[in-house]
């Protein structure tokens, strides 16, 4: 036992005290909390068929806006219709993915993504 009472070793990680491991990690959770609010507030576009279905999606993944031209529609192949709309929330939504990817990437915490 260490002359101080406790376990050795205990109260020292790696070199540093836990009062600045817990302000190393309160700073590191700002830093997070701030990346998340940047981008939950910017906009990825994506689209499908030449242009004819364009999709607007939030960082948080919500979708704000689908665009589908006119002559796109068409009552006898919906199925396409329904294939482009499909192709095109899925290329925005790997399209926020990929930012938050690089976002958080930085911070290489596990479990965090």
């Amino acid at each position: 036992m260490s002359k101080r009472g406790g376990f050795p070793g205990m109260g020292s990680f790696g070199g540093m005290n836990i009062n600045q491991l817990m302000k190393e990690a309160k700073k590191m959770q700002a830093d997070v909390e701030k990346s998340q609010e940047e981008l939950a507030s910017r906009e990825f576009d994506a689209s499908a068929g030449g242009g004819a279905v364009e999709v607007k999606v939030t960082g948080d993944k919500s979708i704000k806006e689908i665009k589908i031209k006119p002559e796109v529609v068409d009552p006898e192949d919906v199925e396409m219709l329904q294939d482009l709309i499909l192709t095109c929330v899925n290329e925005a939504l790997k399209k926020v993915d990929s930012a938050q990817a690089e976002s958080f990437g930085k911070y290489n915490i596990p479990g965090l993504m």
